[in-house]
């Protein structure tokens, strides 16, 4: 119980109003996940933003992700997990197969759905080394939700 509320209180108030995230938030989720890289942050952000529009609940909320069901788009499941407390032992989320990378998000009959734009896509598949995984994970950080994501409530 007591993690669960940490990474509640992580996940609530690191989020600047311009989409930015804190120093503190990234730490904590890179030890969730073991590395930064930008499928990961994209999990975080898109976890975030659900957090925001629909509430956080990890009970009664639900996410489903679509994408190759392998690394490196999979680790996006994992900024989703950290940020949302959906979990696969709750099974309220999961990964489909699916082309592109794309989320929706349940919530007491509320849905969210984004879809990762495909130019943001694109500039992370042509990274070729991870200094540049990096870098793009970095700048991914400080960009809002609207810029990375087309979004339908």
């Amino acid at each position: 119980m007591k993690q669960r509320r940490l990474n509640e209180g992580h996940a609530m108030k690191h989020e600047s109003r311009d989409g930015s995230v804190s120093d503190e938030l990234v730490k904590h989720f890179v030890e969730f996940h073991g590395h930064l890289g930008p499928f990961l942050v994209l999990g975080v952000k898109a976890g975030l933003l659900a957090n925001s529009l629909l509430g956080r609940d990890c009970f009664k909320t639900t996410a489903t992700v679509m994408t190759s069901p392998s690394p490196p788009t999979s680790c996006f499941v994992d900024g989703v997990q950290f940020t949302t407390g959906c979990t696969m032992g709750k099974c309220n989320i999961k990964l489909k197969k699916g082309k592109g990378l794309s989320v929706l998000f349940l919530k007491e009959g509320r849905k969210l759905r984004l879809k990762l734009k495909k130019d943001v896509l694109d500039s992370i598949r042509s990274i070729s080394s991870e200094e540049e995984s990096r870098m793009a994970s970095l700048g991914l950080l400080n960009r809002s939700a609207s810029e990375l994501f087309e979004i339908e409530e």
